[in-house]
This record gives C-alpha cells, sequence and structure tokens, in this order.
C-alpha cells in the first residue's frame, strides 16, 4: 500500500554533507538524497529564478512543495527528489557560495541572517510504496516549477542499477545515444527523450516479438538489473541500420523522427538495393505530388501510398467535373450530391497520374472505395 507522509525538513538539513561531481551525481541530506542522479538532466533554472528561491527563503514566504521518493531497497541511497530538483539545487549552491544574491554570497551575510536561511523549514512529501501506484500518484499531482515530463517521473519511479546506466547512455550532453542519433531521433537527452524513444522501441520491439510490452513495463521488469546493455544494443543496432542503408548527407531533411526500429524489425533481414533506394528516394523528394516528404523513406520499403500523404484534387477541378460528368457516377451510372462524391485518379500516381482536370474523375463513395480496395 503507497504512503504519502510529511517530513521535518530544514535548508541546514539539505545542505548538509553537499557534494556534487560527475562520478556521484549530487547528493545532500548527509549524503541520503540523490538531488541529480549522475546523467540525468542539467540544472535548467535561469540566474533570475535561481535568486528568486533565495528571496523567498530570505523573506521566509513560503516555498513550495517537494516531492521525494523512497527508492527500492538496493538504490545507493535511500531518496531521490522527484519535484523540486532546481529549488534544492539554488539553496545548496548558495549556501556553498557558488553564486551571489544582491552582490552577496552567503559566507557576506551577518550569522543571524545565515541561522535564519538555515532554519528555512521545507515542505517535503515521501512517497513510498508499490512502483505502480507511485507513478500513478506522480501523474496526478499537480508539480509546481520546472514540470517533469513523463520520462522523469519513470526515471524516479523505477529508480534503481538499470536506470542509473541507461541515463549514462542517454540522459547527457553528448552522450553515446545523441552521438549516434542527433539527426535521426528527435529532442534533446537532458529531457530524456532519447532514453523515452529507446524504450519505445524496445517495447514495440518485444510486442512484435509475441511478449506485449509497454515502455513502462519494461523498466518495471528490468529494474533491478545491473545495467541496460540490452536496451543500448538494440538502440546501436537500430540507428546503425539506418546509417548504413540511407545517406544521412542526402537524406538528412527526411530522416529525423521516424519509427526506425519497427522499419529495421521488418527489414533488417533482408538485403536492400541501396542504389536502387536512394534514386527513387531522391525522385520522390522533387515529386510535387508528394505531400508528407518524411514518408518517403518508409514508403519506399512498404509501397504504402499513405506514409505520402499525396495531393488530392482541389475542389474548383472536382466542381467542374462533377458538372462535366452531369452529376452522374462514371462506374454505377447513378446521380449523386457533390458532396456524396470523391475525387479519383483515373491515371493512379504510382503509374505516372497527376492531379489534374484531365486525369479526374468524380466517383460516388461506394464505388471509390471498391477501385481503391483492389
Amino acid at each position: 500500500m503507497m504512503t504519502i507522509k510529511q517530513i521535518d525538513v530544514t535548508v541546514r538539513d539539505i545542505v548538509d554533507g553537499y557534494v556534487d561531481n560527475e562520478e556521484q551525481g549530487v547528493r545532500g541530506y548527509g549524503g541520503k538524497l540523490d538531488i541529480r542522479p549522475p546523467y540525468q538532466r542539467e540544472f535548467i533554472y535561469s540566474d533570475a529564478e535561481q535568486q528568486a528561491v533565495i528571496y523567498t527563503v530570505m523573506h521566509n514566504y513560503p516555498l513550495n512543495v517537494m516531492y521525494w521518493v523512497k527508492r527500492s531497497a538496493d538504490a545507493e541511497c535511500p531518496y531521490e527528489v522527484m519535484d523540486g530538483q532546481q529549488r534544492t539545487l539554488s539553496l545548496c549552491q548558495y549556501v556553498a557560495g557558488y553564486f551571489s544574491v544582491d552582490f552577496k554570497n552567503f559566507f557576506n551575510l551577518t550569522p543571524d541572517v545565515q541561522k535564519q536561511i538555515l532554519d528555512y523549514r521545507l515542505t517535503v512529501y515521501v512517497c513510498e510504496g508499490p512502483e505502480s501506484e507511485k507513478l500513478e500518484w506522480f501523474k496526478t499531482i499537480n508539480i509546481a516549477g520546472k514540470p517533469l515530463n513523463e520520462q522523469e517521473i519513470r526515471n524516479a519511479i523505477y529508480a534503481g542499477p538499470f536506470v542509473s546506466d541507461a541515463k549514462r547512455h542517454f540522459s547527457k550532453n553528448n552522450c553515446g545515444a545523441y552521438r549516434l542519433g542527433k539527426d535521426l531521433v528527435s529532442g534533446t537527452p537532458i529531457r530524456q527523450d532519447f532514453l523515452k524513444k529507446a524504450l519505445e522501441w524496445m517495447a514495440q520491439h518485444e510486442t512484435r516479438m509475441g511478449k506485449p510490452q509497454t515502455p513502462t513495463g519494461y523498466m518495471a521488469t528490468h529494474q533491478h538489473d545491473p545495467n541496460a546493455n540490452n536496451l543500448w544494443t538494440y538502440f546501436q543496432n537500430v540507428l546503425n541500420w539506418a546509417i548504413t542503408n540511407f545517406d544521412q548527407r542526402k537524406f538528412r531533411t527526411i530522416m529525423k523522427g521516424l519509427d526506425w526500429a519497427r522499419l529495421y524489425d521488418d527489414y533488417a533481414s533482408q538485403t536492400l538495393d541501396v542504389a536502387a533506394l536512394h534514386k527513387e528516394i531522391s525522385r520522390l523528394m522533387m515529386d510535387s505530388e508528394v505531400q508528407k516528404k518524411t514518408g518517403i523513406i518508409p514508403y519506399v520499403l512498404t509501397r504504402d501510398e499513405h506514409f505520402l500523404d499525396l495531393r488530392s484534387f482541389p475542389d474548383d477541378i472536382k466542381l467542374a467535373v462533377w458538372e462535366r460528368q452531369q452529376h452522374v457516377c462514371p462506374r454505377c451510372h447513378k446521380a449523386f450530391d457533390i458532396a456524396l462524391m470523391e475525387g479519383d485518379h483515373i491515371t493512379p500516381w504510382r503509374d505516372g497520374g497527376r492531379t489534374t482536370e484531365e486525369n479526374c474523375q468524380m466517383l460516388c463513395r461506394e464505388c471509390n472505395r471498391r477501385k481503391g480496395a483492389k
């Protein structure tokens, strides 16, 4: 059963044992609080936001509620900041002398003001219980400050050796995942976009292999794994296949954000005629009929025209053809209102047909569906 309890914490408690380095991450609360685990998102508060935290404490105004999560038994330290990371870092860095407020750092303050800051009481709630319940609770709380996104919440809920190692590969500026996939995967590592995508791809892969899975389920299953090597290996395999078969120099503008994992799973076992594919891709990029250029690579592999969002006939052409046909569908020979008819390419696009009045016929919906199903 999940429990949520308030604990008595002061700034003095938080800054006790404060350390910030590449290997340990950021620790406080006597070494018991993981403020920013290694390779989690970087400090993102502006100078003004950082100073506002200190002003709030100096004037004894209430600082927004912070949330911690009680980690699993095998975690290196017992608590992790769930919400309030930026505020906590601001407090620790100010007391450590990293920045000044009104041209004074903490060590320039009079002893009574220092004591007032250190004795300031923070409102902290600690959540402990089953991962699934914690996940639902953190999704519903009103998170203040710099909102945590879905993957950052998952990282806190399923903290452990798997997440720590995954962050090493996916969650740091210029990490391995970013260097490999910066032109293929959307987002930024420090907001967990690369880790989120890797988990989505792995969950889809396992589902296609007959083991239904979700990103959250995968993290829960592997929370206590000693590392994230399988996830990292699959991610590398997917993107290396994409880089090998599609020229980033030529096709960079249409490669970012594709579902590379699905294409990899479906086609990696095949030997592709890369030269022929590149020639076709170049031609399609110049084809004005193709409205969605990012669908070209999926199309040349699947031959599914829906990826291309091909041009449809504009209303003026459809009206002219409908009038010319005297409102009659040429297939079933029945008359219809224009609202019940659809523009159809007489010669399909794949056979060289264009979206012109000469290549248009108005079919009733039923006849158009039957033709499209052939």
